[in-house]
């Protein structure tokens, strides 16, 4: 796919775009300058379907599944999210703040949601990520770090990595020299 970053860096061409409310605006004169790789799998270790797109827009039934109920009432989103088939979907524009890190911090800078950008992939810690997923991901990675130059390789990180103890993801079965040797700046 060619995706490209609009005008208005807001949004990624190509993408399919699925609003959610959870999100609110970077604080002033926020650079975006980290890429945040999560995992999500719901219920956990299922794939397909719609039940990402329910949590991020807040529709999620708590009867539909025993862990839903547990998790329903979360306001979560994250800008960008990989399908196992490598489908795209965009839900905050990246000049808002996604609500996707929670408690966090990079190199000593607390709550990372204000100067980040977040990429779920949809998967598990323990189970290997698609190559369609890998293709997806460094594209826009790609675009993303083009567009956003403080966004470096060392700047881009797993959830684990910036809320460590409390997060696990994207989990060790996510390569990161192949991501990593994918993506060209």
């Amino acid at each position: 796919m060619n995706y490209y970053i609009d005008n208005n860096g807001e949004l990624i061409n190509g993408a399919r775009q699925l609003n959610s409310p959870n999100f609110d605006e970077r604080p002033d004169s926020t650079e975006v300058s980290l890429l945040v790789i999560h995992g999500i799998s719901l219920p956990p270790k299922c794939y397909g379907g719609s039940y990402i797109d329910q949590l991020f827009t807040n529709c999620l039934d708590p009867k539909e599944h025993e862990y839903f109920a547990e998790i329903y009432h979360l306001r979560v989103s994250s800008h960008l999210l990989i399908s196992r088939q490598g489908e795209l979907t965009q839900y905050v524009p990246f000049t808002k703040r996604a609500w996707h890190a929670g408690h966090s911090e990079f190199e000593g800078r607390q709550v990372c949601n204000d100067f980040s950008i977040g990429i779920e992939l949809e998967g598990c810690d323990n189970e290997e990520y698609t190559d369609e997923q890998y293709e997806t991901l460094s594209e826009v990675t790609n675009i993303i770090c083009t567009h956003w130059q403080a966004i470096t390789k060392d700047r881009i990180v797993g959830h684990s990595d910036i809320a460590p103890g409390r997060k696990t993801d994207p989990g060790p079965a996510f390569d990161w020299q192949r991501f990593l040797s994918m993506v060209s700046v």
